[in-house]
């Protein structure tokens, strides 16, 4: 269910950028049409219901493979291929929207984000549903809820490891073990913690969503120059995951960005759904 985001100037990136590299800065300013926005990420009934309608094949269920994350594989799984610079990824065979995990897990929960779902599968899914991916002003405008530079949707107070926990991201050693003091390890439902003023769930945390953009960084600095190299093609992504943390990617926060290839597909990526008002 969509909700209504006022149109006006929106507020795109940060003055004080934590990851330079990144693109995160420099503050900009932007007009933007009034639009609507999904209140959640799509979720599993959701695109079940999709791929029903149209007979849709993932990305994932095409290519044979999917990346899950080390700490959610069931015990017994298989040996998997690890990603070389991120051994805590597993390639592993036959995971899908419907078996995150692979074959011999559970199925997917049908009111948490759909996941294992590539740039193309959500572009796909958007088109079906008559609309279309956020753009990163669109996106970030929805996320502030109207309360202007912050750093999160609820303002700028820090989630920790303690006792303040208003988003699903990690708490604890990454990657050796989530504490769940959020309440979840892994997703939690896609409606889950207190929505920001425009009424959204989850635009922080749970699960990084894809936007329309391909990624881009703006600065001409060697640092960022070289964090681009290799993703010219690459699709922009907001608001992290369970799995950010601020000791290892601190990157759920508003103007954070992340980026990955229209093929891919992981166990922490999502998407929700703008509309246009005609």
């Amino acid at each position: 269910m969509g909700v209504d985001i006022p149109g006006g100037v929106a507020l795109i990136g940060t003055a004080k950028p934590v990851l330079p590299a990144d693109g995160e800065g420099p503050l900009r300013r932007k007009k933007l049409a009034r639009f609507r926005l999904g209140a959640t990420t799509v979720t599993t009934a959701e695109f079940e219901s999709f791929v029903q309608a149209t007979g849709y094949v993932t990305d994932a269920e095409r290519l044979g493979d999917s990346l899950v994350f080390q700490g959610l594989l069931p015990s017994g799984t298989p040996p998997t291929q690890a990603v070389a610079a991120a051994p805590w990824w597993r390639l592993v065979p036959g995971a899908t929207w419907r078996q995150p995990v692979g074959p011999g897990g559970a199925d997917a929960l049908p009111d948490h984000p759909v996941v294992h779902v590539s740039w193309n599968d959500a572009k796909a899914f958007a088109c079906w549903a008559g609309g279309r991916l956020p753009s990163e002003a669109e996106w970030e405008h929805a996320a502030r809820g109207g309360a202007g530079d912050v750093r999160f949707p609820w303002g700028d107070q820090e989630p920790n490891d303690t006792d303040f926990h208003p988003c699903n991201i990690w708490q604890g050693p990454f990657p050796q073990k989530d504490l769940g003091l959020d309440g979840y390890c892994g997703t939690a439902p896609a409606q889950s913690y207190e929505p920001n003023a425009y009424g959204l769930y989850n635009m922080i945390g749970n699960v990084w969503e894809w936007t329309s953009e391909t990624f881009r960084v703006r600065s001409l600095k060697k640092g960022s120059k070289a964090a681009q190299a290799g993703k010219s093609d690459f699709k922009l992504c907001k608001g992290g995951s369970f799995l950010c943390h601020r000791s290892y990617c601190y990157r759920y926060r508003i103007a954070a960005r992340n980026s990955s290839s229209a093929t891919s597909s992981t166990s922490h990526i999502g998407f929700r759904v703008a509309l246009d008002f005609k």
